[in-house]
């Protein structure tokens, strides 16, 4: 794959839970370099789209290129070298609670690759002084803050020098200066590492502060992908609800809602 080619190419990707229809034709690249925000309002769709991207879901319909590789087409070989590639951390942290936090970091490289325990020792310290977590790695899950663990989160799945990044719901839980230092150690990673990074939030501040192109999503569909400042002088309307934190109507067809709690599971 060339510099020039997408790193990520979605097409025209519908996805069901069930009968219900989560992902409506979603079409979008990421080119190298870039930090993709994916945000929309809870139950748009972003969760799903992130499970795809990773590779934990397979497209009803569509496609799904990542790095090169066709999603719904990948062998687990395939998939597997695919995901080496890939770094993720999750909304939660997701740091394994028996292990330390230095241990946790590790965790990639002695699964992944035949290094001897001292270049692991070294590669996971470095990453920690990358997310300013050095001289914390004798520290367990439960004795770091709620930013600290999504710091070292962030160093476990930088580890390998992933060429693409995803991070979930990043701020999600922290008070406004942790989650503006946290901003920072993105464009940081970005800037240092060359990383591709996609971010799915809906923190309206942090989005607008490290996004390079922001996708908002709607009820599973695309309503528009721009800059920063395109997005925010969007005239859609569902859009500025989004920004300016409206409450939307809530219409009830009580016909329709009989008609769910009556409905037989097929």
């Amino acid at each position: 794959m060339s510099a020039a080619e997408p790193v990520i190419e979605v097409r025209q990707l519908d996805a069901f839970y069930g009968r219900r229809r989560i992902l409506h034709g979603v079409d979008f690249q990421v080119m190298p370099g870039e930090i993709r925000v994916i945000m929309g309002a809870s139950g748009s769709g972003k969760s799903t789209l992130l499970r795809h991207l990773i590779g934990l879901q397979r497209p009803h319909a569509g496609s799904v290129r990542i790095l090169g590789t066709d999603v719904a087409k990948a062998g687990p070989a395939e998939m597997l070298a695919l995901r080496r590639r890939l770094g993720v951390s999750f909304q939660g942290g997701a740091l394994i609670t028996s292990m330390s936090v230095g241990e946790n970091v590790a965790l990639p490289l002695r699964e992944h690759t035949r290094l001897d325990e001292n270049t692991i020792r070294i590669m996971s310290r470095l990453k920690l002084e990358v997310v300013n977590l050095g001289g914390f790695q004798d520290l367990m899950p439960s004795q770091l803050s709620g930013g600290m663990v999504k710091r070292a989160a962030l160093a476990r799945a930088i580890v390998m020098d992933p060429k693409l990044l995803f991070f979930d719901e990043p701020s999600a839980g922290l008070d406004p200066v942790v989650s503006a230092e946290l901003d920072e150690l993105i464009l940081k990673l970005r800037d240092a590492l060359r990383m591709t990074i996609v971010v799915v939030t809906h923190e309206l501040d942090s989005a607008l502060k490290i996004a390079d192109t922001i996708t908002v999503l709607d009820q599973g569909r695309i309503l528009e992908t721009g800059s920063s400042v395109s997005v925010q002088a969007s005239n859609n309307e569902r859009i500025q609800d989004l920004f300016h934190r409206r409450p939307r109507p809530v219409d009830v067809d009580v016909d329709e809602y009989l008609r769910r709690l009556t409905q037989e599971e097929l």
